[in-house]
């Protein structure tokens, strides 16, 4: 498979985890829907959609994965390739600069070839608009030349299918977002997905953990399996140096705490927005530009990687006039609570 990758020169702290953190992913990444787990409902009418297409001999309509990160949508990207016989080539939408840069990557597609783009949302808008008639027509127009010489040539392009990713799915504008015509929604997996998912990596990692262990692994793991692999790396050292040969539930609570995950598997960022919201703003409600600005956390990353998690475990509420904290988030943190008062 064909991958277009955007580097930078100088690569921080955070990128160079980030790059360790996809190296991981690829050797854990299953090739077919069989092989991948969780997200029962999407695979099952991904496989009705792929194999009507292959019966057809067309191109798969465009597909937008959508969800909070971590839930494997570049993976189902890949998979998809994968069962429908045909080449991926792979960016994300930061790295798509220019109408030229879009243009190179549609012209090497061959026919039924997939395009995936992660973050699609983060598309700059003329690129967005650029590929209105590459999805919906299968060709672009482009100007070339300055001046009186400036002129449009009209470049076909073969039939193929955008995969586009993202965690915002709110920021799409919505003449991208309609022409999209499988739309799929991934959600958080449960506990018992999580365990199959822990021992299958460690299978992969040639480790060793006990059924109680993986239990506890994936109840923490935030229905996540990115936050499961990479807790499981880390859970691995703890016992290696202990000289377990398989890894012990023991060894996985003090790991765990050493990481400071909790057991509801709030971190240490988790646990600062909810204490922010309580000890500073009184339990809320606040803003997220607020928020934001006390927390020192980007706003996007807080929408797309704690919020999701923090709402739909009761701990966070949405409200016109922002975030408030639940009487869950008072009894997690073991602070007094006004509301029982």
């Amino acid at each position: 498979m064909n991958f277009v990758v955007d580097k930078e020169d100088a690569i921080t702290l955070s990128e160079a985890q980030d790059a360790e953190e996809e190296q991981v992913e690829m050797s854990l990444r299953p090739q077919s829907l069989d092989q991948y787990l969780g997200q029962a409902r999407v695979k099952k009418e991904m496989a009705v959609y792929i194999k009507a297409a292959r019966q057809r001999d067309e191109a798969l309509d465009h597909v937008l994965l959508y969800g909070p990160p971590g839930l494997g949508k570049t993976t189902l990207a890949f998979v998809i390739a994968h069962e429908l016989g045909v080449h991926l080539k792979s960016t994300s939408g930061p790295a798509i600069e220019k109408a030229g840069d879009l243009v190179a990557l549609l012209s090497e597609l061959d026919p039924g070839d997939v395009l995936f783009i992660d973050e699609i949302h983060r598309l700059p808008k003329p690129i967005e608009e650029v590929l209105y008639s590459a999805m919906e027509d299968f060709y672009v127009d482009i100007m070339i030349g300055e001046g009186e010489t400036t002129h449009a040539v009209h470049v076909p392009l073969p039939p193929f299918t955008l995969i586009g990713a993202t965690t915002l799915a709110g920021q799409l504008s919505a003449p991208l977002r309609d022409r999209f015509g499988i739309v799929e929604h991934m959600q958080y997996y449960t506990v018992n997905e999580l365990e199959q998912i822990i021992q299958r990596s460690g299978d992969v990692f040639h480790t060793s953990i006990a059924p109680e262990a993986a239990h506890e692994l994936a109840r923490r793991s935030r229905g996540t399996p990115r936050v499961a692999n990479r807790l499981l790396k880390r859970v691995r050292d703890f016992a290696e140096v202990k000289g377990e040969d398989t890894i012990s539930l023991k060894t996985t609570e003090h790991a765990l705490k050493q990481l400071q995950v909790d057991d509801e598997g709030l971190d240490l960022t988790d646990r600062k927005l909810l204490r922010t919201m309580i000890e500073g703003y009184g339990g809320g409600p606040v803003g997220i530009r607020t928020l934001a600005a006390s927390v020192g956390e980007d706003i996007d990353t807080i929408e797309s990687l704690y919020e999701p998690y923090l709402l739909q475990h009761g701990f966070i509420l949405l409200t016109p006039r922002g975030r408030m904290a639940t009487d869950k988030a008072y009894a997690q943190l073991g602070l007094p609570n006004p509301n029982e008062e």
